[in-house]
């Protein structure tokens, strides 16, 4: 592999002005698409093979035009003190406001009279207009959602308490904001790095083309593909980050070279032939993470997956073509002054041993106390994480500030927390012989379970189906609510084996605590296919069976600790004004997982550009522990810059606002802190530790598997040695120097 990434570095350089205008041309051609494509909604939510899920399901083909997928919204009314909203005055004003929302649009399907269908509160104090529209929140137009939230000002100015609650109002979520901080400290990071304007520009101009490119496509495609408004924003998170930083260890190795005194096209095919395997094994062990998140099966998940991997792929080809492309136009440039003497000091046998070379002898003398500050430290943090939650945030996780929490407030208040998640109960009653008597049975079971409402059955034109809403005690979050959805189902059960009616449960609730359920029960599959296929991986790379062992155990530390860290922040609300978490509540259920696979395929960046260098140096005649300082002497600075600006991307996120993205929020903080300990405690510290510890061992490798696994020449020996043989090139020193993996 080194050898044809060598030559095709080569070729890159010395083609650069075609390989730029490939490049430009397709961000054109991506950028042209996005522009002319349709505006793209929301992707459909579904969770195949849930029960609430089929009961969605039939409820489409059973009550037809209901638009069981569209926005809902509550306009909730609470009279001013000492009156109530059945007086005549408060009466009528809300019966015009329920005229005004029904002919306020084309897109509402129905708007309920709350004083037709009992929405008044016991005490006479609230009550609420439910609103239904026949499409989902994304393709509401400014005409619809501006009439719902005029509809209760009137009413408002007169003392009446209106608020708005429901799916309606939802936005899209513009986060421009969070990534030019995380650009531009990035862009801070790389000039410290480097020294020098051009070097550190060339990174974050190739990293934002592979963004571009990926997130054009994305954009193109988002109404082909079913695309939701969110995989954009997390595919534009990662691209940048990997993207930058495979960029800077080709730029990185690149100047190594030139501080060697080769010439300029050789010094790119050596980056891109060494450097570059580096990049492409890191690469492809975040796009096996991310591809691997089909295996939990929610479409949504998936599509996020593939279009993240696809804009990894796309940052691995522009490292390998793009940058040495422009490295061919940078010229010399891109070694500033101060860059080139510290080189040559560095050079120097009596040179100042760096940063890197002094914290690798340090934790060599002492391996034992690294390792055990390292773990016992992640290992504090992690204790949150036994507390985690998972659930999906409904109204009452908004901030107290927003209309929306307001409504759910004041719908708890007037008529009970289970106001705010209603369970909707589906019976199929087609293998039952009498439909009606069974749809009866399962209202008599239902108010034996212990509920607030149970309303009488509602059948389909054909009779064969029927629909009955259920008001729970508590909270739609609550573990009393989930055992309530657990019990229908398990007396669901018994009521077919004597009738013959099916029942299912659905809702938001419901749905959530099976989208809970189904991502819990994948994560163990899921974490044995990534792991196991990166597993393989790592033996390839680095020829051993410990050094992949210890690489996938520090991951599972360091993502078991970010989990604490985000129980402790967004459960517990630690420092949570810190970052921004204005409410606390359970973790949303996709994170963790979603988190394992992107995380996974980072740490192992980190692990793949660190202990290369380090198993280059031992194969080539070090001593395992001399290994390890070669390693973090050409290793550790570029690593701790790639990580820096990795957190910097990731924590840029942590500042968007909107309730709509606040699973990017959670996200952006799960990431930046996790790089945080994978990096800098895991990579820097708990790896050079065990690997003291293990010495030789670490590099163990049967006879037999040795000779099973392709060679795939990460280290470029084949590439030394061809090189060797073949004289020096365009007045460069040929391959007589030692190769110098940065």
């Amino acid at each position: 592999m080194a050898t044809f990434l060598y030559k095709l570095g080569r070729l890159a350089f010395r083609r650069r002005r075609y390989v730029a205008l490939v490049w430009v041309a397709l961000l054109a051609l991506a950028g042209f698409g996005a522009a002319s494509a349709s505006t793209a909604t929301s992707s459909s939510f579904s969770i195949p093979g849930t029960e609430a899920q089929r009961a969605f399901d039939l409820l489409e083909q059973r009550f037809p035009g209901t638009s069981a997928d569209g926005a809902t919204a509550r306009v909730v009314f609470k009279a001013p003190e000492g009156e109530k909203v059945t007086d005549s005055a408060n009466k009528g004003e809300i019966q015009g406001i329920v005229k005004e929302l029904a002919s306020g649009s084309d897109q509402i399907a129905k708007v309920d009279d709350p004083f037709e269908v009992q929405a008044v509160s016991q005490d006479g104090s609230t009550a609420y207009v439910s609103v239904s529209y026949k499409v989902n929140s994304m393709e509401l137009t400014d005409k619809t959602t501006d009439a719902l939230k005029d509809a209760g000002k009137d009413a408002q100015n007169n003392g009446m308490k209106v608020e708005i609650g429901g799916d309606a109002l939802q936005v899209m979520p513009h986060t421009g904001a969070a990534e030019i901080i995380g650009v531009a400290i990035a862009a801070v990071v790389l000039v410290i790095t480097f020294g020098s304007l051009i070097a550190a520009g060339l990174p974050l101009l190739t990293a934002l083309i592979g963004v571009g490119i990926g997130v054009s496509l994305i954009t193109a495609l988002a109404n082909v593909l079913d695309l939701g408004s969110t995989t954009s924003t997390l595919a534009m998170m990662i691209g940048l980050a990997v993207g930058i930083d495979y960029a800077l260890f080709i730029v990185s190795r690149y100047r190594a070279e030139l501080a060697e005194g080769r010439e300029r096209e050789e010094a790119a095919g050596r980056a891109v032939g060494t450097a570059g395997s580096a990049v492409v094994f890191a690469g492809l062990t975040v796009v096996i993470a991310l591809v691997g998140l089909a295996v939990v099966n929610i479409p949504m998940l998936t599509k996020m997956g593939f279009a993240a991997a696809g804009t990894v792929a796309i940052a691995v080809v522009i490292a390998l073509t793009l940058v040495p492309a422009l490295l061919g136009f940078a010229g010399k440039r891109v070694m500033g002054r101060k860059a080139r003497k510290a080189a040559e000091a560095e050079n120097r046998p009596e040179a100042k041993p760096n940063m890197g070379t002094r914290w690798a002898r340090f934790v060599l003398r002492r391996p034992v106390w690294v390792l055990l500050v390292g773990v016992l430290g992640l290992g504090v943090i992690a204790v949150p994480a036994a507390s985690l939650e998972m659930g999906l945030p409904d109204d009452g996780a908004q901030p107290k500030s927003t209309t929306q929490r307001q409504a759910y407030d004041t719908l708890s208040e007037g008529f009970g927390p289970g106001f705010n998640g209603p369970l909707m109960i589906v019976m199929d009653g087609k293998g039952s012989s009498d439909p009606k008597a069974a749809a009866e049975r399962v209202r008599e079971e239902i108010e034996g379970i212990g509920v607030v409402t149970v309303t009488p059955a509602t059948f389909n034109k054909a009779g064969d189906t029927a629909m009955i809403t259920v008001i729970p005690k508590d909270r739609p979050s609550s573990h009393a609510t989930e055992e309530v959805v657990h019990d229908i189902r398990d007396a669901g059960k018994d009521i077919k084996a004597d009738t013959g009616g099916e029942v299912l449960v659905t809702g938001a609730t419901a749905m959530n605590i099976d989208f809970s359920q189904k991502m819990n029960d994948a994560l163990l599959p899921y974490l044995a296919l990534v792991v196991g296929l990166a597993f393989l991986l790592l033996m390839l790379v680095f020829r051993s069976v410990l050094v992949p062992l210890k690489a996938a155990l520090g991951f599972l530390l360091s993502v078991v600790a970010a989990l604490g860290a985000v129980v402790a922040v967004f459960q517990w609300g630690w420092l949570g004004s810190l970052f921004g978490v204005e409410q606390t509540g359970p973790i949303m259920s996709m994170m963790p997982i979603f988190m394992v696979g992107v995380v996974f395929g980072l740490a192992m960046d980190y692990e793949v550009f660190l202990v290369t260098r380090m198993r280059e140096a031992y194969v080539h005649g070090e001593s395992p522990g001399q290994a390890i300082v070669t390693g973090f002497k050409h290793g550790a600075r570029v690593v701790t810059a790639a990580a820096v600006i990795m957190m910097a991307v990731f924590a840029g996120f942590i500042g968007s606002s909107e309730q709509m993205i606040k699973m990017i929020k959670m996200i952006g903080f799960s990431l930046a802190i996790a790089v945080l300990f994978d990096a800098f405690v895991v990579r820097m510290a708990i790896v050079p530790a065990v690997l003291a510890l293990l010495g030789k061992k670490a590099w163990w490798l049967p006879r037999w598997l040795d000779r099973a696994l392709p060679n795939v020449d990460v280290e470029g020996e084949k590439l030394q040695k061809q090189l060797t043989e073949e004289p020096a090139t365009e007045g460069g020193d040929g391959g007589e120097r030692e190769l110098v993996r940065v």
